[in-house]
């Protein structure tokens, strides 16, 4: 190998392009440092808006990419490399990239939906897709939940926008509602100061809007009473079994009856009777069905005799409507 041929060749490159090459660290350094300055005064920008944290992040990434994009291609095209080609590939590179990637693109764009439109946060307890949980992360391609049997989900983004979601920790305060069936001879004024008291007597429970009950149905076994209170989020659950445990121990204290599903029978003694229709049955007379005309089968059949066949038997319809005539 000529060493020596390959040594003057470098040293001819660098003695013809040395102003290139220069300028070629010049853009490199003061790239480097125009790119570091916007990234850190968009960082700045978007600290002063009230976008979440991750939609910063996935904004100030893109814009890093973009940027540093730009400056290769313009050292490239410094050093005298054609970027017309390497613009194309990156084109069709992309192309591909985001045709094979496009379910993992349409999470990403639903994740930022998500979270610049604060559908939900992290701690908020949501029900989406026939699941429910706490959510415990959001991240640009999916979202984690924990049920409360401590499963883990994982739910795409997309299936989350496209889909009904019941945020159920939008707000400080939330409603309990209950619905308690009572005997029809019990006093409905004790039952609504009953289940009132009860509830009053948590502190979890607001009394602001009030707690409140009525009778609301009128059930075949037993008489039914809407009842509802306000606590903050957290402590619906624990308001929900306090309520529900010691109404029923203050029914029971009270003389309260609950009744099982019941069912009215009445017994019949008159006589029953039954209409009857005294025709007999008529006599079966047979249905004149027309005879169904011979098919032609294309595999067994011969043409011509079936065609003879046909013209046989137009001419018998013919005599015998000639004959009726004549009568």
């Amino acid at each position: 190998m000529d060493w020596q041929g390959i040594w003057n060749s470098i040293v001819n490159y660098f003695k013809t392009n040395a102003w290139n090459i220069l300028w070629f660290f010049v853009i490199l350094v003061v790239g480097i440092i125009v790119i570091k300055i916007v990234l850190r005064l968009v960082k700045k920008l978007l600290g002063k808006t009230k976008i979440e944290k991750m939609a910063q992040q996935f904004v100030v990434t893109i814009l890093k990419f973009v940027l540093y994009l730009a400056l290769i291609l313009l050292l490239l095209s410094q050093i005298g490399v054609e970027i017309s080609g390497i613009l194309t590939a990156c084109s069709a590179v992309i192309l591909a990239v985001g045709m094979a990637l496009q379910n993992s693109i349409s999470n990403v764009a639903n994740g930022i939906i998500i979270i610049s439109n604060k559908m939900f946060k992290k701690g908020d307890y949501i029900i989406t897709g026939g699941v429910e949980g706490q959510v415990t992360d959001i991240n640009f391609l999916f979202t984690t939940l924990i049920t409360t049997d401590n499963k883990k989900i994982t739910l795409p983004n997309s299936n989350i926008l496209n889909g009904e979601v019941t945020n159920l920790g939008a707000y400080p305060t939330r409603r309990v509602d209950f619905m308690f069936s009572v005997a029809y001879e019990t006093d409905v004024e004790l039952v609504k100061k009953i289940v009132t008291d009860v509830m009053k007597s948590d502190g979890r429970v607001l009394l602001d809007p009030a707690p409140f009950c009525r009778l609301k149905f009128l059930s075949a076994s037993s008489i039914d009473f809407a009842a509802n209170c306000w606590c903050d989020n957290g402590d619906y659950w624990d308001v929900y079994y306090y309520v529900i445990e010691n109404v029923y121990n203050e029914f029971k204290r009270n003389n309260v009856s609950i009744p099982y599903s019941q069912l009215e029978i009445r017994e019949r003694k008159d006589t029953v009777v039954m209409p009857v229709i005294e025709t007999p049955l008529q006599e079966r007379v047979e249905k004149v069905r027309e005879a169904e005309e011979a098919r032609f089968d294309l595999e067994n059949d011969s043409l011509v005799k079936h065609l003879h066949a046909k013209h046989k038997n137009r001419k018998e319809e013919e005599s015998t409507e000639t004959d009726q005539n004549n009568q």
